[in-house]
């Protein structure tokens, strides 16, 4: 029996490369495939290292417009890939054996899209609020008491807020703990979140018209440590998927590396580090960062005496920003020839 590539039409229909400049540029990989089929557990990014030299670069391959980047996932498990080679081009489609067609509409769950980057790596970063500064600790609320004075509370047991807004019902547990601070100006930007755990409300209360009143009534539903007074809570996010198309800032202040989850010295590939840029920086979710080795300054020793030379940084990767606070954000190294540590620079790629 035949089998035949169908290519149905697509709001996004998968251009190969923007101009000419592009596919004459080197971004074609010289071993790209004719065609691949696109399997459960790929990304996005995945997909086109299999096509490009520079895989952050896949939204200029499907062409989708920065407006609509919210939900850029028009490929699904089962779609094949297919490169021309004789024009450039790039299509999308599935394969389907020899028989009579006829209309008919195809759709497929958004759970089950391909995203663009692997989301294991990143899913305890997603939903809790890691990261706070002056001002969200001025608007979380607070514990002000435990069930029969308890000084810690477990799963199940009650605990009393204030500052609970009437609107939200759920709201994660948190402890301000280790300062973020600038390796450069040795400003501290931020705190570390120390994630507690959840609870929901089971009473608002009712806040008095000055200080006081009856505090909210919460019950904790998850703990992974003890709760209790001068805890802080904050409303949980809604758990999202990661849709954002990859692309490069207009511009990117000077930003460094200032920390690797779990405090180690060094890292690689599909690991998450801390830079010290943020939102009042223009960053957002979604920018590719080059990293950059800082090589420093040496003297040299010549007949005229003493010169000082200031060494180029050295490019070795690249890190993709899928969470950003007001003045730091987490990345996820994507591609590296070397290790990532702390105090690399981050530029636009």
């Amino acid at each position: 029996m035949m089998t035949r590539i169908i290519f149905p039409l697509l709001c996004a229909a998968a251009t190969l490369f923007a101009s000419p400049a592009f596919s004459q540029s080197g971004a074609l990989r010289a071993d790209a495939p004719d065609t691949y089929t696109v399997q459960r557990g790929d990304t996005l990014w995945g997909i086109a290292e299999r096509f490009l030299n520079q895989p952050w670069r896949w939204p200029e391959v499907w062409q989708i417009n920065r407006d609509e980047i919210r939900n850029p996932h028009l490929i699904y498990p089962g779609q094949v890939i297919v490169l021309d080679r004789s024009t450039g081009r790039l299509s999308i489609g599935r394969v389907v054996t020899d028989q009579r067609l006829s209309p008919q509409v195809h759709s497929e769950p958004v759970a089950k899209a391909i995203p663009s980057i692997p989301l294991a790596d990143i899913e305890p970063f997603l939903v809790r609020q890691l990261v706070v500064d002056d001002e969200d600790l001025a608007g979380a609320a607070t514990v002000v008491a435990t069930e029969n004075q308890r000084v810690y509370t477990a799963e199940g047991d009650i605990i009393f807020a204030k500052g609970i807004t009437p609107d939200a019902k759920n709201w994660q547990v948190f402890r301000p703990a280790r300062p973020i601070v600038d390796p450069v100006t040795k400003e501290t930007l931020a705190y570390e979140a120390h994630y507690l755990g959840e609870a929901t409300v089971v009473d608002p209360g009712q806040p008095g018209e000055g200080k006081g009143g009856v505090p909210a009534t919460m019950r904790v539903t998850s703990v992974v440590e003890e709760i209790g007074a001068k805890d802080r809570l904050m409303v949980i996010d809604q758990p999202r998927i990661l849709s954002y198309v990859p692309h490069a800032p207009e511009q990117v202040p000077d930003g460094r590396v200032i920390g690797i989850y779990r405090g180690v010295a060094e890292t690689g590939r599909h690991h998450v580090v801390t830079l010290n840029i943020g939102a009042r920086d223009g960053l957002e979710v979604g920018h590719v960062l080059a990293l950059n080795r800082v090589r420093g300054q040496v003297t040299f020793k010549g007949d005229d005496g003493k010169e000082k030379f200031d060494l180029p940084d050295a490019r070795y990767g690249v890190a993709f920003v899928f969470r950003v606070f007001n003045r730091v954000a987490y990345a996820l190294v994507m591609d590296t020839d070397g290790h990532v540590s702390i105090g690399d620079r981050v530029s636009r790629p």
